[in-house]
């Protein structure tokens, strides 16, 4: 196949185009920065410019760009930037698209499980309402900007990630120098949900959605083994053989981090793939232990959960 990728040095991209490169399809990237390479496609969204006539005889295009959901503190600017990036760029690459003479056959967007917002202990699958909040007004959004392919007859996946679990990047790689050091424990209560994937499922899920053709709409891209945040906690440090005996205190988060700490780490999404399920999608790692045993390298096995003190 012909992939275009934007999005394609980040952490779900370049793991994604090494993939798909390796079992023979050719890659070209959305860039910012012109370049006269024929893999590269110019675009700035922002100025709504884009090399259309490169976007020609693409297979796919899986959209994978937009700024970082937590690289800063949401500031009005900063949250206006994530909308824009999220929405606005979609907008651009989808209308674009739909104005071809040989679009592709399937666009793959990125969303996330932040549409459904904070919904406590409540199943969530891809039939359930989006919520209300920052979050979940940029996922819809990012995905109603996608409608412009679908109506040209393009088959368009929205794939809702959940917490990508890489020891590269992400989440897990912020927290692993404090459980290393015995500095991790739980956040808040510990009893909100955490809907996780890890990063080579991610891939191997943007695989499967792209040959499927059943495929189309909002797709739950997590594990059907969602945790709480005291069992990430627990699983982690029993794996690292370190204790887990500091907790962050709601009013610490909320203090560090206003209103992202609410919305990201201290609500809780139980999150189920249903759709991927009924595909018979196999997932490689389901189970937490085994995913963070695989992705730290780590051949030993976990010490019993019930034996790590978890404050």
């Amino acid at each position: 196949m012909r992939v275009l990728i934007s999005g394609a040095s980040g952490l779900v991209g370049s793991a994604l185009a090494s993939f798909l490169t390796a079992r023979g399809d050719e890659i070209s990237r959305l860039v910012r920065t012109p370049a006269p390479a024929k893999s590269a496609v110019f675009w700035n969204p922002e100025s709504r410019i884009i090399e259309s006539e490169r976007l020609e005889d693409h297979d796919a295009v899986i959209h994978l760009a937009g700024e970082s959901i937590a690289a800063r503190r949401w500031t009005a600017k900063q949250k206006a930037r994530i909308l824009s990036s999220r929405e606005q760029g979609t907008k651009l690459l989808c209308e674009t698209l739909s104005r071809l003479r040989h679009p592709p056959r399937v666009v793959v967007s990125a969303s996330a499980i932040g549409y459904y917002g904070n919904r406590g202990d409540e199943e969530l699958d891809e039939s359930s309402p989006g919520g209300s909040g920052f979050l979940p007004q940029v996922c819809q959004a990012w995905e109603a900007a996608t409608e412009a392919a679908a109506r040209a007859g393009i088959r368009v996946v929205r794939l809702r990630f959940g917490i990508i679990l890489s020891a590269h990047g992400g989440a897990l790689a912020k927290l692993l120098p404090f459980f290393r050091f015995g500095l991790g424990g739980r956040i808040g209560s510990g009893r909100q949900w955490m809907s996780w994937i890890a990063i080579d499922d991610v891939v191997e899920c943007i695989a499967h959605v792209l040959q499927q053709e059943t495929f189309s709409g909002p797709v739950n891209a997590v594990t059907p083994k969602p945790v709480t945040n005291s069992t990430f906690v627990r699983t982690l440090a029993g794996l690292l053989r370190r204790p887990a005996l500091l907790p962050l205190p709601a009013f610490v988060v909320r203090l560090l981090l206003g209103e992202m700490a609410d919305a990201m780490l201290l609500a809780g999404m139980r999150v189920v793939p249903r759709v991927l399920l009924a595909s018979n999608y196999r997932f490689l790692f389901p189970d937490l232990d085994g995913a963070l045993q695989y992705l730290l390298g780590k051949t030993l096995p976990l010490v019993p959960a019930q034996k790590i003190q978890v404050a």
